[in-house]
């Protein structure tokens, strides 16, 4: 028995893992995937027939989910890919901050005060127009890979 400590580093978030193993030759359109370490979506697949040294290869066309760039990325469809767990909250819009960032009220009745507005020019004007017109807005609120942006905004009426 030795009497030195061991200091361990922890870099993992409670054990959940950002994405998940998957095999190329598995997803399809408009599936999730990881390329060059963005999350995307799936917008064209196609695979090539196996050559001589081997493997079929899946060719995937696909527009990261958080900022619209289109990426590509060629697979052996043996092969594993990573996938982004991707998730999708609404919420209720209750203020936007003059620093741009929104307040938004969560299901269980508390505030979630550390989301930026929509880089997207509509949906920007959509999310700003109607909070001034005192809408009563619902903002979808797509994550993924530690990275969240509103990706869409639902209007429930007007306040009372």
């Amino acid at each position: 028995m030795s009497d030195e400590e061991h200091h361990f580093e922890s870099k993992a978030d409670a054990g959940a893992s950002k994405t998940y193993p998957q095999q190329a030759g598995t997803i399809r359109k408009n599936g999730y995937i990881v390329i060059k370490g963005r999350p995307c979506k799936v917008v064209e697949v196609s695979t090539s027939k196996t050559g001589k040294h081997g493997h079929a290869k899946c060719h995937f066309v696909a527009i990261d989910i958080f900022n619209g760039k289109k990426l590509e990325d060629i697979v052996p469809s043996s092969h594993n890919c990573d996938v982004p767990h991707v998730n999708r909250t609404d919420y209720q819009l209750i203020d936007i901050s003059e620093d741009g960032f929104v307040s938004l009220l969560t299901e269980s009745g508390n505030t979630k005060d550390d989301l930026r507005l929509p880089t997207d020019e509509s949906l920007l004007k959509q999310v700003k127009d109607g909070f001034q017109e005192g809408k009563d807005l619902v903002v979808s609120v797509m994550s993924a890979m530690g990275e969240e942006q509103i990706n869409a905004i639902k209007d429930i009426g007007t306040k009372n």
